[in-house]
């Protein structure tokens, strides 16, 4: 999710330079992504991917910016249209992944016998191939895709999610669905205070 509720203003933008200085030292161009573990006010770096990650489109909604199109600009040469300081956040997106997992997050694969989507709304994102028929092989990720909401505010945003995955339909092979929009509903992941400790 962005922002996140770990990540203060001040933070993100130490974190910010800290990418960007990365990324310059190694003489990278291109997209990219730089992971850090936070832990209070300190971060520390994890990895640097040389590509846009499964979870870029939360970034894509508070910025209104199309990374994968920057990317392919920057790919054939072309300079960024925006400086950093020129980009700016706009309320609150979250995306979860619906995989073809069961209960004890096992993969599964199989085929889909009924597949019906959210209606669409605004701030919904649904970027998947879904289709009643389709075969789910066993020899790649089991994600099936990504459901992602952008709202106004924290809060908005959940609960946006949580009744859109409610509203999903797929059937013939066990998804993660409910465990999903259980775990947007926890009180702990509502208030912010889900954090993993290191």
């Amino acid at each position: 999710e962005t922002p996140s509720p770990a990540v203060d203003a001040a933070l993100r933008e130490r974190m910010g330079r800290c990418a960007v200085d990365l990324a310059r030292a190694a003489g990278y161009v291109g997209a990219g992504t730089v992971e850090f573990l936070v832990e209070g006010g300190d971060f520390f770096l994890m990895e640097m991917n040389t590509r846009l990650q499964v979870e870029h489109p939360v970034t894509e909604m508070v910025t209104g910016l199309d990374l994968v199109e920057w990317q392919i600009r920057v790919a054939r040469g072309e300079h960024l249209p925006l400086a950093r300081d020129d980009v700016h956040f706009q309320g609150h997106a979250i995306e979860v992944r619906l995989c073809a997992e069961d209960e004890n997050f096992t993969p599964h694969a199989g085929r889909v016998l009924h597949f019906r989507p959210p209606e669409s709304s605004a701030g919904l994102r649904f970027d998947h191939a879904l289709e009643a028929g389709l075969v789910v092989s066993p020899h790649y990720d089991s994600m099936l895709g990504k459901l992602i909401v952008h709202a106004a505010t924290r809060q908005e945003a959940i609960d946006a999610l949580a009744g859109a995955l409610d509203r999903t339909e797929v059937l013939g092979l066990p998804t993660n669905r409910a465990f999903l929009a259980a775990c947007l509903r926890h009180a702990s992941f509502r208030e912010g205070s889900a954090l993993i400790p290191f």
